[in-house]
């Protein structure tokens, strides 16, 4: 959709605000809130409707939400003394009073242009949020009085995914003006400006429920994750918070994925900020040495594009944080890269939560332990369906000595997300957690299960050995610190000591008797 109105032009589906045909530099909040604005410009919104839309129903602060309404006036050459285009109506909220004159953008391309490679020309902003609708679920039970259940499960992932800011989820109010309509996907898709449609639907029977979810690619018609879930429904709710969190957290990563995919059909010569960024992130998700330096290398590229752009400048600061955690980099030249990173994305914007993410990691392999648990809470308050950020919360906590709390964080992380990339990692962690507890055998389980999913784990490889020179398991411990030494070249005593941000001297010098028993010197 594009909006025209005084001296502006507004393209929700490129993602850009333009004044007097010049392109204006928004964030992501503002652009989200003029938006909303402009679908509901036919009435007073509340500041419960816009919080609901733009925060996901976070709690926020009145000075926030009125920082962001000056900033939109700002940006469309209003004040709020004149209140020419965004007026303030005393203790019922803001409407926009401005003529505007709305049509549907440029229409998406047709599969066949899609499969052609067309369908990646799309004229989105170069660093801009893709678009995601979620359809109302059908209520498929006889009894119609179970709409609400239906519509809560529409509701929720709505509210869930606007939490995870990479992507623009098209409001409530608009999703839901297709409820009880055969609709075909590639209109609702040009309708509402976005590349990607979430539909499922909700049949019970009884004290069981099934809930199915399909995100579809509006350019192709193509389905790219479907999934069912069956589940008893002992607690209404309890079963709608599960699935709500069991489906966004499947359906982030296949969007990542499926953005990738199309940025690696694209010529290198016509990538922008965004393509590169997906480039990047699909060789940070496969946790090698070279990938993680492929990777830099296309955030390098794609922030040169855009010196303003807060994910990338995130997940470079994660790149750098986890290199150096993982002995890929000197932890001396990598971690004030990765500080300054962090900080910068936060900058640019303070409510993403993988900014807070990587600056957490950067903390945490910078000793600054208490700042670290801080970052992370923040990222997972932001979006707790985050499993990169429950993941590296719970080995933070670990080096405090809180083995339960991380165990169980890591635990979550699974379950939010049982095929991660990172779920190697998760498994590593989750060792750690049990060798800090003194519970060996279980330390070994959950570094084996780590090492089965990536065999040059080193991080499981060093618990391993650790847990099997306390436990006195000499075999285990000799054929693990052989394969820690051929991974790890570098690995020594002095290392371990000098690396890992222990905050306690007890758990370091424990860890460092189990290597030391296996035999590393």
């Amino acid at each position: 959709m594009i909006f025209n109105f005084g001296d502006c032009r507004l393209d929700v589906e490129r993602r850009e605000l333009r004044h007097r045909g010049a392109a204006l530099h928004v964030e992501p909040q503002v652009f989200d809130l003029l938006v909303y604005l402009l679908n509901n410009r036919d009435r007073v919104v509340t500041r419960d409707d816009l919080i609901g839309s733009v925060w996901g129903d976070r709690i926020i602060s009145d000075s926030t939400l009125t920082s962001r309404i000056n900033a939109a006036r700002k940006a469309i050459g209003d004040t709020g003394k004149s209140q020419k285009l965004i007026r303030t109506i005393a203790r019922k909220g803001f409407r926009f009073i401005e003529a505007v004159e709305a049509k549907p953008a440029i229409g998406l391309p047709s599969s066949g242009a899609a499969k052609a490679g067309a369908g990646d020309s799309d004229a989105l902003g170069s660093s801009e949020r893709r678009a995601i609708a979620v359809l109302p679920f059908t209520n498929m039970s006889d009894d119609r009085q179970q709409e609400y259940f239906s519509d809560g499960i529409s509701e929720d992932i709505i509210s869930a995914l606007s939490k995870q800011r990479w992507f623009f989820v098209i409001g409530r109010n608009s999703s839901f003006l297709y409820k009880g309509k055969s609709v075909d996907i590639k209109n609702v898709a040009e309708q509402l400006g976005v590349r990607y449609v979430i539909e499922g639907s909700v049949r019970r029977a009884g004290d069981r429920v099934r809930i199915t979810a399909q995100l579809n690619d509006a350019a192709t018609g193509g389905h790219i994750w479907a999934e069912h879930y069956d589940r008893d429904l002992v607690d209404v709710f309890a079963v709608q918070d599960e699935i709500t969190n069991a489906i966004v957290a499947a359906i982030e990563p296949q969007l990542y994925a499926a953005e990738s995919f199309r940025a690696r059909r694209k010529p290198p010569n016509s990538l922008d900020a965004w393509d590169l960024l997906m480039r990047a992130l699909s060789h940070f998700w496969r946790v090698t040495k070279q990938d993680n330096v492929v990777a830099q290398a296309l955030l390098d590229k794609s922030i040169a594009i855009d010196p303003d752009y807060g994910k990338a400048l995130g997940v470079l600061a994660t790149s750098h944080s986890f290199g150096a955690h993982m002995g890929w980099e000197d932890m001396a030249s990598a971690l004030p890269l990765a500080e300054r990173a962090a900080l910068a994305a936060i900058q640019i914007d303070s409510e993403d939560p993988w900014a807070h993410s990587a600056l957490g990691g950067a903390y945490l392999a910078m000793r600054r332990i208490e700042d670290s648990l801080a970052e992370f809470e923040v990222a997972l308050q932001l979006n707790p369906n985050f499993s990169l950020a429950q993941g590296f919360y719970g080995l933070a906590l670990i080096y405090t000595g809180r083995w339960r709390e991380a165990d169980a964080a890591v635990r979550r992380a699974l379950r939010l997300s049982p095929r991660d990339p990172f779920s190697a990692i998760y498994h590593g962690v989750a060792a750690y957690a049990q060798f800090t507890g003194r519970n060996y055998d279980e330390a070994i389980a959950a570094s084996r299960e780590a090492i089965r999913e990536r065999g040059d784990f080193v991080g499981a490889l060093r618990v391993m050995t650790a847990a099997a020179g306390m436990a006195g398991y000499a075999e285990i411990g000799a054929s693990s610190l052989q394969e820690l030494h051929r991974t790890q070249p570098n690995i020594s005593l002095a290392w371990i000591a000098n690396q890992i941000p222990w905050n306690l001297d007890a758990d370091r010098d424990h860890y460092l008797e189990g290597l030391r028993r296996a035999g590393l010197t």
